[in-house]
């Protein structure tokens, strides 16, 4: 069975920086495409960024454009999530996700395998 396991989340005051983490680990599964979604407070889980197998394809969420970078390490089967100049609005929980194909995509419903989530708090 595939797992996804972020890590890296924390309090941060606005301004600050974050690096989230996301490991892939079990069974046979190659990850395709891979991405960051979030969900805040009362609020349904959004798009956040999402990067293609070979890392060549990647988008960001208008919010946090030129802020956050996505990158991974196929060698090391983890995702990464750069995230600079942190605002208050990005306080949400972060979650990882996968997908057998290898073109990134944005919409939820193309992910075949989640994480947990981690907790991210931008305090004012």
């Amino acid at each position: 069975q595939v797992q996804l396991i972020e890590s890296g989340g924390g309090l941060v005051q606005a301004g600050g920086s974050l690096r989230l983490s996301c490991v892939a680990s079990g069974g046979t599964f190659r990850t395709g495409a891979m991405g960051w979604f979030r969900q805040a407070p009362g609020k349904e889980r959004a798009f956040v960024a999402t990067i293609s197998r070979s890392g060549s394809s990647i988008y960001y969420a208008d919010s946090v454009k030129d802020r956050f970078t996505i990158s991974r390490d196929n060698a090391k089967n983890t995702l990464y999530l750069e995230m600079n100049t942190l605002r208050p609005e990005d306080t949400a929980v972060y979650y990882c996700a996968a997908r057998h194909e290898y073109v990134a995509h944005t919409r939820e419903t193309e992910y075949d395998y989640w994480g947990q989530g981690t907790q991210v708090t931008v305090s004012s």
